[in-house]
């Protein structure tokens, strides 16, 4: 049996037959993570003594009481840098961490290890999630497993890269501006971003505060909506998490396509959008509408300045964010230093890159004095007409379809040296984290470089399960 293109079903049903063992799937993984990730450089840390310790633990469970097993005990999970895992080091893709272990442990992946899942290591991802291609961590770029000189995505790119090259069976990501469903859509595979609130943000190292998401990255649908429902729920460690699931859904899942009614705004089919991209998206909306869907164009009128305001937000959460790494309490630390300001200024020139200090520099200058008003203040209320727009939307319609980015995976080095064209990556998506909205990249096709293309689907809040379903369409 080849264990490499199994899914999270598969597998458990397998252990549970005894046709393989834990330990014989997490060393597929762990020889195939050695064989092919100097290619692709999808992790940062490998834990292969704390994996084998795991897996035996899984069959000892899965030999005395088979029946108690859960679904996701034994199966081999990466996790994204930012998140952190007690005892493994969360660098955050940043030299100023480069050396630091958790103390503690994130809520979702403290949810995954009570279920039995085994962390195979951390995954590379732009310095502090600041990117979209994976190439600003500090250690090394990450390679897209369908062309080793284009980039994965990002920021979450080791991530959609080490599920894409199969090199664990599913990972989780986060998603501050399309971190999770724009690699997704550059390696073809499932991303689902979930809605603010809905999954805990306790161990998730800040980067923006109101736009953070942790969500998982996946082969399938099913698999993504596996590993959502382990993960999602009300935490008291985090007071923005929601208590969602035992409220009664305010949607129908036995819903006919021949039901539902789609939108595809119109600002997101405008000139910048690849040809090709365009095209299979056209084709994959055209193929629900011949299942029966309606397909009604909408307007999301204050799309042309999603890119301003998320970025003034988001570089003014981070500016505050960020100042906690200080040279004092952990991390660098340059204390061959003249006076305490000394240590400061050293400690954050040498260990923070090129694209945090940009966007540490614009977030502070977004919220000094004089300036505050003019652009903080006007980001936060254009923020709120960006949502109002998802919202008379949705009175019309059930769900969203659009690109994820207007391009496929680009070539590395092509883009680092126009910051603001890196930053148009996220044109399509940063508009679902300012409205708190779900929103999942799903593979629908391949352009003429036979590179992967993701359709977005978006839906209202809390109706992950909706999308999930309807994502399932497309497998």
């Amino acid at each position: 049996m080849d264990l490499n293109n199994l899914t999270i079903n598969k597998v458990h049903n397998a252990l549970l037959k005894k046709e393989f063992s834990t330990l014989e799937l997490v060393n597929n993984y762990l020889e195939k993570i050695k064989k092919d990730d100097s290619k692709i450089s999808a992790f940062l840390t490998f834990e292969e003594k704390t994996a084998i310790k795991e897996a035996k633990k899984v069959d000892d469970l899965i030999a005395k009481n088979s029946e108690k097993v859960p679904i996701l005990a034994g199966i081999p999970l990466a996790i994204k840098d930012n998140i952190m895992v007690e005892g493994i080091k969360t660098t955050c893709g940043s030299y100023i961490l480069k050396d630091y272990k958790s103390c503690y442990e994130a809520t979702c992946v403290k949810k995954l290890r009570k279920l039995g899942s085994i962390i195979l290591g951390k995954t590379n991802l732009d310095e502090f999630a600041m990117g979209a291609s994976t190439e600003y961590s500090a250690f090394f770029p990450t390679k897209n497993p369908h062309d080793l000189k284009r980039v994965p995505g990002g920021s979450s790119g080791g991530s959609a890269a080490a599920v894409s090259a199969n090199l664990c069976l599913a990972s989780l990501g986060s998603d501050t501006g399309g971190s999770i469903r724009q690699p997704a859509s550059f390696c073809g595979v499932v991303g689902l971003k979930p809605t603010y609130g809905a999954v805990s943000r306790y161990g998730l190292v800040a980067f923006a505060s109101s736009l953070d998401q942790i969500g998982p990255i996946t082969k399938t649908i099913e698999d993504a909506e596996i590993i959502f429902e382990a993960i999602s729920g009300k935490d008291p460690l985090d007071s923005t998490s929601v208590d969602f699931k035992s409220q009664n859904s305010n949607f129908d899942l036995n819903f006919d396509l021949k039901d539902l009614h789609i939108g595809v705004p119109k600002e997101y089919f405008v000139k910048g959008i690849d040809k090709d991209v365009e095209e299979i998206i056209r084709k994959a909306i055209k193929k629900i509408e011949a299942a029966g869907a309606k397909i009604e164009e909408i307007s999301l009128y204050h799309t042309k300045y999603v890119i301003p305001t998320y970025y003034l937000i988001a570089t003014s959460e981070a500016s505050a964010n960020l100042a906690r790494y200080d040279g004092i309490k952990y991390g660098l630390s340059e204390q061959k230093s003249d006076n305490l300001m000394d240590v400061y200024l050293k400690t954050r020139g040498r260990g923070f890159g090129r694209e945090v200090k940009r966007r540490i520099m614009l977030g502070t200058y977004a919220l000094s004095s004089g300036y505050y008003d003019a652009y903080y203040l006007k980001a936060q209320k254009m923020r709120i007409l960006i949502k109002n727009d998802f919202e008379k939307a949705f009175k019309k319609v059930d769900v969203i379809f659009s690109p994820v980015s207007p391009t496929a995976a680009f070539k590395i080095g092509e883009k680092t040296k126009d910051p603001l064209s890196m930053y148009l990556a996220d044109i399509f998506t940063a508009s679902v984290n300012l409205a708190g909205l779900p929103a999942l990249s799903v593979p629908v096709g391949y352009n003429d470089n036979n590179l992967p293309v993701g359709l977005q689907i978006i839906g209202k809040p809390f109706e992950e399960k909706k999308i999930l379903k309807i994502g399932r369409f497309y497998e």
